[in-house]
């Protein structure tokens, strides 16, 4: 408080997040803030232990009623953080962070090879796709068309920056450093097969079995006698000329 422009408010926003070690108050090594200690107390009271005993022992909170100790200042959440404290000490109220693992031997745009599987972190999400940091100093882009089997329109729909994503590689190039992903589970040749339904299938057709024809006999040739008398005429008159 004796810091110059730091005045009572700033000061209760910014308690909670500092630590004593081995001080006069057990509760400075807390995340509780001062104007909760008066609380905090009350709640070990309540226990039958002393501070630094229920921290020995922080199965004895486990049956404390929570609503019981609700004031017109703290609201139940305040006084279930205030329990949880008191249970695990300087605990650390963020989630637990996790990181992509990293395929060893794969630090440069080099080394990556079309089909490798790889595992990496979200950096960015655009309308056309998601870029992901996948250990080699340059994100790869996975297209909104590689985010899922599906149609996606809005890529937010399936990533969000620092998200742990799983990738395939499926197109390198060193020189301009750019390096095409899929999140997709299926392979080439399957994406093709589904592409078609089986109503569009071209069923299979069995080969036509060749039929040997028999030559046919070729009518016999009618003689001249067959023309008729007019024709004999007119043939004879022909030659004659």
């Amino acid at each position: 408080m004796k810091v110059k422009g730091l005045g009572p408010k700033a000061f209760e926003q910014c308690a909670g997040f500092l630590r004593i070690r081995d001080g006069k108050e057990p509760l400075d090594a807390s995340s509780v803030h001062p104007e909760a200690y008066a609380l905090a107390r009350k709640i070990v009271i309540s226990c039958g232990r002393d501070l630094r005993a229920i921290q020995s022992d922080p199965e004895k909170l486990k049956s404390v009623n929570a609503a019981s100790f609700v004031t017109d200042t703290f609201g139940l959440p305040t006084v279930r953080d205030i329990i949880e404290e008191l249970e695990k000490p300087g605990r650390d109220p963020r989630p637990t962070f996790k990181t992509a693992t990293l395929t060893e031997g794969v630090n440069e745009v080099s080394d990556l090879k079309s089909g490798m599987q790889l595992q990496g972190t979200v950096t960015n999400v655009a309308s056309f796709g998601a870029f992901v940091d996948i250990g080699v100093h340059q994100d790869g882009l996975v297209h909104v068309s590689q985010l899922a089997v599906r149609f996606v329109k809005d890529p937010h729909e399936i990533v969000k920056a620092g998200d742990i994503v799983s990738v395939r590689v499926t197109e390198v190039d060193a020189k301009r450093k750019r390096i095409g992903l899929t999140m997709r589970k299926d392979n080439p040749a399957a994406q093709k097969e589904r592409s078609v339904s089986p109503s569009q299938k071209v069923p299979e057709t069995k080969p036509k079995r060749k039929i040997k024809h028999m030559d046919r006999a070729d009518p016999p040739a009618k003689n001249a006698s067959s023309t008729g008398g007019f024709g004999d005429l007119l043939r004879d008159a022909m030659k004659k000329n």
